[in-house]
């Protein structure tokens, strides 16, 4: 079955929303946090692990899964779900992204793209039908369109032009779509610019996408500049479908994306910070190598639930860290990945009590005050 979005609720003062995916997996609230599991594995972590940070969609790479170990085995395996051993919903990207990092524009085409295997060289070509195609084999519940990621900043002409390249490959990918059990998302370009990101939004809404996402952001912009991104693109999108702000993962821009009408997030950040020694906390990000750690025998935060806080210490965790122990970056990718879906968590309350401008403010102020550590 595909899955299914019903709107609950929209916070009386802001965009945000209160929904509900439904899925065969099980039913799951947004706004939502999804862990990245770049090749079929969220870092370092097992499928019960990631469910136990009360995490539900995880996203999957197509570029990455097309290259190693390749579509065709991961069908001959059954699919993502059963080769991953993940009871839950997954989304993959299209490879857009992939093309913004290693191709250039000269080797962007009207057909596709061309550009270099980043393991070994080989020239690779991909197209908007290839991209569908891998993702028809991986068979997730939520598959993206290719699309053409720009970075900024960009010119007014480039990105019109950009824009409607992007919307002949959502319709040339929509056409080869046969998976009757994925949804397939269409994806909203259009730069800083309200006029190229509103055709962008109302032309996919005409093709009739099961969902729809942001792109186009995290791309060299200031905040300021991608919060103005995501307005100009939730205000033209139709409210019965969800919306998906794909690659951020900043507490802040996840509260900002929640008030300006998204419903799902993703990003890498909570797993790459945590292999750094990085962590969340209410009180800022801190860094566990730090030698005031050594002796410091209290939990990453006091009122945090997960695994990590209920059963080691800073300094247990420093130790791991400081020593390269693959159980560090374990353990702190558990918290930093439940801090976001707590996050979460507390952004749908806020929103059935319509105080979710109040929960910014409280917020920041423990986030970005001057007390920024515990």
């Amino acid at each position: 079955m595909k899955l299914k979005y019903e709107l609950l609720k929209t916070e009386k003062n802001t965009k945000a929303r209160l929904g509900i995916i439904k899925t065969k997996y099980g039913d799951y609230q947004t706004p939502m946090f999804m862990p990245v599991g770049t090749l079929a594995t969220v870092k370092s972590l097992s499928p019960e692990e990631i469910k136990a940070t009360n995490a539900g969609i995880i996203l999957a790479n197509t570029y990455h899964l097309w290259l190693r170990p390749g579509d065709e085995v991961i069908a001959k395996a059954g699919g993502l779900h059963k080769f991953m051993n993940y009871n839950g919903p997954i989304l993959t990207d299209s490879g857009g992204f992939q093309v913004f990092s290693l191709a250039k524009p000269k080797d962007i085409s009207e057909e596709g793209v061309k550009f270099k295997n980043h393991l070994n060289g080989d020239k690779l070509f991909l197209t908007p039908e290839k991209s569908i195609q891998i993702q028809n084999n991986l068979d997730s519940d939520i598959a993206m369109s290719f699309d053409e990621c720009i970075g900024y900043p960009a010119t007014y002409d480039y990105v019109k032009q950009s824009v409607e390249r992007t919307l002949r490959w959502a319709k040339r990918g929509k056409a080869v779509h046969n998976n009757e059990n994925q949804c397939l998302f269409g994806i909203v370009q259009g730069g800083e610019y309200e006029s190229l990101r509103k055709k962008c939004a109302e032309e996919l809404t005409k093709m009739d996408f099961d969902g729809y996402s942001i792109g186009g952001t995290s791309v060299g912009e200031d905040k300021k500049t991608m919060y103005k991104m995501v307005s100009y693109s939730t205000k033209y999108l139709p409210e019965d479908k969800i919306r998906y702000l794909m690659g951020v993962g900043d507490p802040i821009d996840i509260i900002e994306g929640v008030i300006r009408g998204v419903d799902i997030f993703d990003c890498v950040l909570p797993t790459r910070l945590a292999r750094h020694g990085n962590l969340f906390t209410k009180y800022g990000k801190i860094n566990i190598r730090n030698s005031k750690y050594k002796e410091d025998f209290q939990p990453i935060s006091q009122d945090c639930d997960c695994y990590t806080c209920k059963h080691y210490s800073r300094s247990y965790l420093r130790h791991l860290v400081v020593c390269n122990e693959m159980l560090g970056a374990r353990l702190l990718s558990i918290h930093n990945i439940r801090f976001l879906v707590k996050l979460t968590e507390d952004l749908k309350e806020a929103i059935k009590t319509d105080t979710i401008l109040e929960y910014r403010d409280n917020f920041i102020k423990n986030y970005y005050g001057e007390n920024n550590e515990y």
